[in-house]
């Protein structure tokens, strides 16, 4: 007999989300995206009626409030996202102080070093670079002033990052033409775009 035929509808509208529940795909997309997600976009994601995301967002903000997290959602020009809570906000600050005297990490200094050069560069391209997620490592460089958001890219919209001159004083250089010559060891620049795009369509 065919697996299938046991499936409750429970089951199937599990498989057809593609998570356990809806509000675990909203949390997801929202931990997933790098813009403001809106209500529309959260709909058409997980496939589900727009009244119906509509009420688990808002179920989520007063169930992150209520237990006190250390984090709340929030809407934002049109669209829902993460925030670190008010409350929380002496802690943030001080451990983003004390990072300033810390050393980067490896992680750190790699991320750093294929956005020097390939600025400006997205996210995603530098998570392909480096096959790993860099969402941590972004936000520490951000806190850090060694990079800034540089724009958006036109197809995908998604935010472009790029060095500061707070990271030129911190190497000693005059202007990103002052920087070691690190490019002779990686992929021409050429090849480099082939792998990337090869990587964002899945090939």
């Amino acid at each position: 007999m065919d697996d299938g035929a046991f499936l409750t509808e429970e089951d199937e509208a599990t498989d057809s989300l593609g998570a356990p529940s809806l509000s675990a795909a909203i949390e997801a997309l929202l931990l997933l995206a790098d813009e403001p997600l809106t209500t529309l976009a959260l709909a058409q994601a997980t496939r589900c009626p727009i009244d119906e995301v509509e009420a688990t967002v808002r179920m989520l903000c007063a169930e992150y409030s209520e237990q006190g997290r250390g984090f709340d959602l929030r809407e934002v020009a049109g669209g829902w996202r993460y925030y670190t809570r008010a409350d929380c906000s002496p802690l943030v600050e001080r451990w983003v102080l004390d990072g300033q005297q810390a050393r980067l990490t490896q992680a750190s200094l790699e991320t750093l070093a294929v956005i020097a050069y390939r600025q400006p560069i997205s996210r995603g391209r530098i998570s392909a670079v480096r096959g790993v997620n860099v969402d941590g490592v972004i936000r520490t460089l951000v806190a850090r002033g060694l990079i800034e958001e540089a724009g958006h890219e036109d197809e995908s919209h998604s935010i472009l990052y790029r060095t500061t001159s707070h990271f030129l004083e911190r190497i000693g250089a005059a202007s990103l033409n002052d920087l070691p010559p690190l490019a002779d060891h990686l992929p021409s620049l050429a090849e480099l775009d082939d792998v990337l795009d090869s990587v964002a369509i899945g090939d």
